[in-house]
Order: C-alpha cells, then sequence, then structure tokens
C-alpha cells in the first residue's frame, strides 16, 4: 500500500515555533543548537538525527522515538519515491523461509 507524502520533521518543528509566537534564534538557544543548523531543519534542507529528536523532545514536546519516526517516514517515502526497482535483482524469493537473517 503507497503512503501518502508525509511532512518532514522540520516543516513540523517550524509550526511550533511558529505557535509559540517565538524567534527561530530564542527556540535554538533552548534547544542549545546554532540557529544556522534550526534554520536548516526548518527548511528541509537537513534530516533529524537521533541527538535533535533528544533536543526536540525535551524543549517542544513528544518522544524522540516519534521525532525520529517522522524523520523515518519522509525519509523512506522519498527513497520509494527516487529508486528505480526494476533495476534491482532480488536475491531471495518472497518466502520468509528464505529471508536473510
Amino acid at each position: 500500500m503507497k503512503m501518502h507524502n508525509p511532512p518532514h520533521p522540520g516543516a513540523i518543528v517550524a509550526d511550533n515555533i511558529e505557535a509559540l509566537n517565538m524567534s527561530l534564534s530564542d527556540v535554538a538557544k533552548a534547544l542549545d543548537v546554532s540557529a544556522s543548523n534550526l534554520s536548516r531543519l526548518t527548511q528541509e534542507k537537513i534530516a533529524i538525527s537521533p541527538e535533535m529528536a533528544v533536543r526536540l523532545s525535551k524543549v517542544i514536546g513528544s518522544s524522540p522515538e516519534w521525532w525520529l519516526r517522522m524523520q523515518d517516514a519522509y525519509s523512506l517515502y522519498h527513497a520509494e519515491e527516487s529508486i528505480d526497482l526494476s533495476r534491482l535483482t532480488p536475491l531471495f524469493s518472497a518466502s520468509a523461509d528464505n529471508a536473510p537473517a
């Protein structure tokens, strides 16, 4: 089943910054990261790292796992969109018995 295009977690961070009515610089200070790093995230130029997920969890809310799941969903969707699967050769059949460990 094809997944819809999930939002980049940086867009969610940007929405939260706007809802808090705070400057990007102030939120960056609260996260203890550079404003340029947070800016790249909110512009969807970089992915959320595990370290950033922990910071966002503490400062904005939700769990680190939630932030990483959002990033994984976004990254996986775009990987599936960009890779030409017809060029790949399966090494195992679809049977679970033959699946790699």
